[in-house]
């Protein structure tokens, strides 16, 4: 950790601690509840410091994944976590940073015989996406460890769809999960695009505190109103110029029309600094951790400025999380 993120960390007030991730026995069984940023990176170029976008929600003794991007299996091992410990799995939208990790969660699992009940949550499209994961298994599943006369064992066994819309909800013991529509997608309201696609952010609410993961959005007022009275929320947030500037850079040579949808979504479909402020503050929420991060890191001078941006509007606790930071809200 450079010096300058340590101040930063030391400064924030004692309602939010970050600490190292503990163990797969120790963690969420106590009624308390952990949120763990395993990929915080801002896809989809890839970041040599930062994973895709992947959470892990800690609680009454169950693991909750909250996005599978590209890496998920790995860094779920690195705080203890085995693919067939996980108990639901929440997906935001259908954009590959979100969901390229899946296919290792569904293949792992099926490898160790993970067969105690999987339910994936997600935004119309989650139910096709899976079974087309499914579909990519049969090779591999059949085959399976090589060995003759072996009992065939179904890949799919135990695990369940189901698709929310904005306004849903769903009751997982004690807690309880609610989408809205946020404005990551802009289709118009009437079109076929917009009847079978949704972008969804999530709140999450157990006994005595809520969580709230906007998943990838532009400024939302659905999300601000989910938000409200939350005790955290964890905001995506991009340096779009900067963005801009990198994803062009990496793709010499595309054409004019692509250049200019991909500038038109980073500028209305995602948050920067003042965005998250202003929600933030909007919402009322006491703290705020900044994931899916596209932006200047810690060790160059620019990275304070988005503090100075998002405190311009916003008072409480705010953090850009790394890869395995831990939060106890």
């Amino acid at each position: 950790m450079t010096r300058c993120r340590a101040a930063i960390i030391a400064g924030l007030a004692a309602a939010l601690v970050s600490a190292a991730p503990a163990t797969a026995q120790q963690a969420g069984g106590d009624g308390t509840a952990e949120w763990i940023t395993l990929g915080t990176g801002g896809g989809p170029v890839t970041n040599p410091s930062r994973s895709q976008p992947a959470n892990l929600l800690r609680f009454g003794g169950q693991d909750y994944l909250v996005d599978v991007g590209d890496g998920t299996a790995m860094q779920i091992g690195k705080v203890g976590v085995q693919t067939r410990m996980i108990d639901a799995i929440f997906i935001s939208h259908l954009h590959f940073d979100h969901t390229g990790g899946l296919a290792a969660i569904l293949g792992l699992r099926f490898q160790t015989s993970g067969r105690d009940p999987l339910t994936i949550y997600g935004p119309p499209g989650t139910r096709d996406l899976v079974d087309g994961l499914f579909a990519s298994m049969v090779p591999g599943a059949t085959a399976n460890y090589g060995v003759a006369g072996a009992p065939p064992a179904d890949h799919r066994a135990g695990i369940e769809v189901v698709e929310l819309r904005d306004g849903e909800s769903a009751t997982i013991g004690e807690m309880t999960v609610t989408a809205r529509g946020n404005s990551h997608y802009s289709f118009p309201p009437e079109s076929e695009l917009a009847k079978r696609f949704q972008s969804l952010s999530y709140r999450f609410d157990i006994p005595g505190k809520s969580i709230v993961y906007t998943g990838d959005t532009g400024p939302s007022p659905a999300v601000e109103d989910l938000a409200r009275g939350a005790d955290l929320l964890v905001a995506e947030m991009m340096d779009i110029p900067l963005t801009i500037t990198r994803m062009l850079a990496a793709n010499p040579g595309l054409p004019d029309a692509q250049a200019k949808a991909m500038q038109s979504h980073l500028a209305t479909h995602h948050l920067d600094a003042r965005d998250v402020g202003e929600m933030a503050a909007r919402a009322g929420v006491p703290a705020v951790v900044v994931t899916h991060f596209a932006g200047r890191e810690a060790a160059e001078p620019e990275h304070l400025d988005y503090y100075r941006q998002a405190r311009e509007a916003y008072d409480g606790v705010f953090m850009i999380a790394d890869d395995l930071d831990v939060f106890r809200p």
